[in-house]
């Protein structure tokens, strides 16, 4: 065991920086699984109706998929602390191949539900390649690293959504999916060759991996802060994704080729991740996140207060989402580099756990925007929204010191 580290230590010491051609490609990978999780978002009422099920039910096939991949955080993640890596990596992306071409051909919604499920399970390879750019980096590089790959990663599910209404209006639901499968093979192939292998250090089984989690969550009071602010933040983000298209068709008549437009425009914020993780890395993280935060309460009083159907309060609503999700984006690069830099051996486990939290805020979001903008309007659920960072706001000045 003690060979081991020291082999790995080794490694690392030999190690280069992290080529600009493997971020870009570990960044484009992360982009494409992630879609994954998202193109049914648009998609639950041509797939319902296709499948048969009641309006009521067809909910259920965004939240089966989010089911899936916090199982796959908890129970998968981990295991990039025990296997080589780039075996695991190809053997998931694989496993998504199979799940996308079922969830393509099922002819029933039962059928449908269990490969979403699959799907979410397999989508957790992006939460594999993450921590693996962060392994590659040198230690001054690392922020950055992080922040590219993430900014990958967040435009695959900012553009997930409207590249799959696109694409349904041209060839229906089926060939998102198809299209999908396609990638995820050709990628597997790509990477199978293109990744450098590693090999962690043996020191626990599967069973002492997993058993570990809880004890991780507990002794480390960092993974836990980081947690919770970016639990608020992506909760705020669900709530506002789920509720704005609705606002935009009811309130402003847009159609969905209008609010896929309105998506687009989003996607801006996700340039905020490389930015934030150079930030990170000259030593700015606590004023990263405070800065992150007080954007997010601000961005949604600003949309609760203003309402109305005039060009100046649309203009408004898209200056929200793009602040909104500069914010998310940024804090979320700078909590990731956080908590990469407790430990190599448990950076898997601790990424899981960390994405796992933050990730049961977004649903919760997502669960609280729809009841509220259902009950109340708009403003109720904006209101909500600009609460669960202002949660955030409160914990943050209880911090010490700034976060490690």
């Amino acid at each position: 065991m003690k060979n081991a580290k020291n082999t790995e230590q080794l490694r690392r010491g030999h190690e280069n920086r992290l080529s600009a051609g493997l971020m870009v490609l570990l960044a484009a990978a992360c982009g494409m699984v992630a879609a994954n999780l998202y193109y049914s978002q648009t998609l639950v009422g041509p797939i319902g109706e296709a499948l048969g099920m009641p309006s009521g039910a067809a909910g259920l096939i965004v939240t089966i998929t989010q089911i899936g991949y916090v199982v796959g955080l908890l129970f998968v993640v981990p295991l990039s602390d025990m296997l080589p890596n780039r075996r695991l990596i190809v053997s998931l992306l694989g496993f998504l191949v199979v799940s996308l071409a079922a969830a393509s051909f099922a002819a029933g919604s039962f059928l449908f539900l269990a490969a979403s499920l699959a799907i979410g399970l397999g989508a957790v390879v992006a939460q594999i390649l993450v921590p693996f750019a962060a392994y590659l980096s040198a230690e001054e590089q690392r922020g950055r690293a992080v922040g590219n790959v993430m900014s990958g990663l967040l435009l695959g599910i900012m553009l997930a959504r409207p590249a799959a209404s696109l694409i349904a209006g041209l060839w229906g639901w089926q060939a998102i999916y198809v299209l999908s499968a396609g990638l995820m093979a050709l990628l597997a192939i790509v990477l199978g060759r293109l990744l450098p292998e590693r090999r962690p250090a043996k020191s626990l089984s599967y069973g002492q991996l997993t058993a570990s989690l809880l004890a991780l969550f507990r002794g480390t009071p960092p993974l836990r802060r980081r947690a919770f602010y970016q639990a608020s933040l992506f909760g705020a983000f669900s709530l506002f994704w789920t509720t704005v298209p609705l606002r935009l068709a009811d309130e402003y008549g847009l159609s969905q080729q209008g609010i896929a437009l309105f998506a687009l425009v989003g996607v801006a914020g996700a340039a905020a991740a490389p930015i934030a993780g150079r930030l990170a890395d000259r030593g700015r993280s606590r004023a990263l996140t405070l800065g992150a935060i007080a954007t997010a309460v601000l961005s949604f009083a600003a949309a609760a207060l203003v309402h109305g159907r005039s060009h100046a309060s649309l203009a408004l609503l898209l200056l929200a989402a793009i602040a909104l999700d500069m914010a998310v984006s940024g804090n979320l690069v700078v909590g990731q580099r956080a908590i990469y830099a407790l430990g190599h051996e448990t950076r898997g486990r601790l990424n899981g756990l960390f994405m796992a939290i933050f990730f049961l805020g977004g649903a919760a979001g997502s669960f609280l925007g729809g009841w509220t903008y259902a009950h109340g309007g708009w403003a109720a659920a904006a209101w909500i929204g600009a609460l669960l960072p202002f949660l955030a706001l409160v914990y943050f000045m209880t911090e010490s010191r700034p976060a490690a």
